[in-house]
């Protein structure tokens, strides 16, 4: 059952936000206590599979074998072949653009290593190194399916994260248990656990933010 504290935020946090003409998204952070974010044990990191996952995504997805298989799972995947990769790695403002459009990355398995020297320093900066995809894989849909479901939470410097859980037009139900999802994943992170979670706070993106306890 949903945490009836987070569907009473996200009720609040939709009346404190004034209708806008786009569709407007739903926007978490967790505050946290006690938690040094010097001390590289306190950086945490999360990956959570949500259960109702916002529009899909833009997946980029570094190929070479696969190519044809990329190519027919449509408009949501971003082709880089292998020949493009050494262009990226020679134009830091192109692999800038290419990094800030896409949400995540996937990379044949042996085009690994290419993409950590062209790409390396830009993609891990904004935790979007790609994760590896064997070059036998029967189905690449699932996997894509999956990773348009997989947010990333991390606390970095500052003892806090921040997520997009859902958009206006899903129902509170399906909002709480995204971020019913993250809580307990983050929670689960954490040298010690609950105590150190200050509070969680939800809001629209142009709305006013409304505070809740993480359960």
């Amino acid at each position: 059952m949903v945490n009836e504290k987070i569907i009473a935020a996200i009720k609040s946090a939709r009346e404190g936000s004034p209708k806008r003409n786009f569709r407007q998204s739903f926007d978490l952070a967790i505050n946290f206590r006690d938690l040094d974010t010097k001390k590289q044990e306190n950086k945490i990191k999360a990956e959570v599979v949500l259960p109702n996952p916002p529009a899909a995504g833009r997946i980029g997805f570094f190929a070479d074998s696969l190519v044809a298989p990329a190519k027919k799972l449509g408009e949501r995947i971003v082709l880089i072949t292998k020949d493009q990769i050494d262009a990226y790695g020679k134009n830091k403002k192109a692999a800038k653009a290419l990094a800030n459009s896409v949400d995540s990355f996937l990379a044949e398995a042996g085009l690994m290593p290419a993409v950590a020297k062209a790409l390396g320093p830009v993609l891990a900066v904004r935790g979007k190194m790609p994760k590896p995809v064997p070059p036998t894989i029967p189905d690449l849909s699932p996997l894509v399916t999956r990773m348009s479901a997989t947010i990333k939470v991390a606390v970095k410097d500052s003892p806090v994260v921040h997520t997009r859980v859902g958009t206006e037009d899903m129902d509170d139900e399906k909002v709480a248990a995204n971020i019913e999802a993250i809580t307990t994943a983050v929670i689960a992170a954490l040298p010690k656990g609950k105590e150190q979670v200050r509070n969680g706070v939800v809001k629209l993106t142009m709305g006013k933010a409304v505070k809740f306890e993480v359960a």
